[in-house]
């Protein structure tokens, strides 16, 4: 079967670690475990992270990649899969908060291939009204900007809501959920096609990274990190929460602890998504109509697919179409 297989890792160079290997064993089910031929899988930066070797041991190399997949399974059922692998009760009843969890492609291989085994919890029936290429959007930056946005945040009908680099997956994802909610939603982005993207998304008004907003916000989502942490400092009304998942521009900005005592802010991180936040998530995204964007590759354009993401050039997802 063909699979997009981690084989080394290079800080420097990580393209240089992929391998598309045409002729990879195919997996064997087996007890507690399902089997699906996978239809759909999309790319994600944690991908890339791996052939960095950040996170992700050496001795855990060779691994298929791919956070997230849909497809069929061997009895024919059409499904997604939800992508954290954890004991809730190791996590005092929260997966996420699980010491030994994981997601898809950490602890065992994930959905960049033909083929894909996964413990039977992590098998979710497909809505019907998703595609399969819809669906592969989902499970990391979808059950993620959920997490964000309606448990750790509380966003609720009404808020205002500001969603920084707003092309993004996570962060597009956000304000496609968060607008659907009933929120006000205003969004970032450096380029006038990234703010008609988040436009396009569901938010009420884009501006240029770091401008000055219409008014404070009651919630921030920030996946950027440094270059976006001053602004979601200033943009937040006092009292407020700036929730985080990720710092794809460095973590290492100045906190500014005076700021954050004095206006009372909250600082909530945010990793995955619990089941039965998965399973709202789709419910959400059946019942309200929003869908994930993204753009389809064959798998043999996997390579490019990831030096657009390491540029930037990403609008929602990327999806690698297996049937073809």
């Amino acid at each position: 079967m063909r699979a997009a297989v981690a084989i080394s890792q290079s800080a420097e160079d990580p393209l240089s670690g992929l391998a598309l290997d045409a002729d990879h064993a195919r997996p064997e089910p087996r007890d507690g475990w399902t089997r699906l031929r996978v239809h759909a899988a999309s790319l994600n930066p944690h991908d890339v992270w791996t052939l960095k070797g950040v996170g992700h041991p050496a001795e855990r190399i060779p691994v298929i990649l791919g956070c997230d997949a849909a497809g069929v399974t061997d009895d024919g059922r059409e499904v997604v899969v939800f992508p954290v692998w954890g004991d809730p009760a190791r996590g005092g009843g929260d997966e996420t908060f699980d010491p030994r969890r994981g997601i898809l492609s950490e602890h065992f291989d994930g959905g960049l291939a033909d083929e894909l085994v996964v413990p039977d919890q992590m098998v979710v029936d497909k809505p019907a009204s998703l595609s399969f290429a819809e669906a592969a959007c989902l499970g990391i930056v979808w059950g993620t900007a959920y997490r964000m946005l309606f448990t750790r945040a509380g966003v609720k009908p009404g808020d205002r809501v500001l969603v920084q680099g707003g092309a993004g997956g996570v962060a597009s994802a956000s304000i496609a959920l968060a607008s659907a909610a009933g929120a006000t939603v205003y969004a970032t982005a450096r380029t006038e096609e990234k703010r008609a993207f988040a436009l396009a998304q569901g938010a009420h008004a884009a501006f240029e990274s770091g401008a000055r907003l219409p008014e404070k916000v009651d919630v921030v989502v920030d996946t950027v990190g440094d270059a976006t942490w001053r602004h979601s400092l200033r943009a937040v009304r006092p009292g407020g929460v700036i929730t985080t998942c990720g710092a794809t521009t460095g973590g290492m900005a100045p906190s500014e602890i005076q700021r954050i005592f004095f206006q009372q802010l909250s600082i909530i991180g945010s990793t995955g998504c619990t089941r039965t936040e998965f399973d709202a998530m789709l419910r959400t995204v059946e019942r309200t109509g929003v869908r994930p964007q993204f753009d389809t590759i064959a798998f043999d354009e996997i390579r490019t697919g990831y030096e657009r993401l390491e540029a930037g050039d990403v609008r929602g997802k990327i999806v690698v179409d297996f049937t073809r």
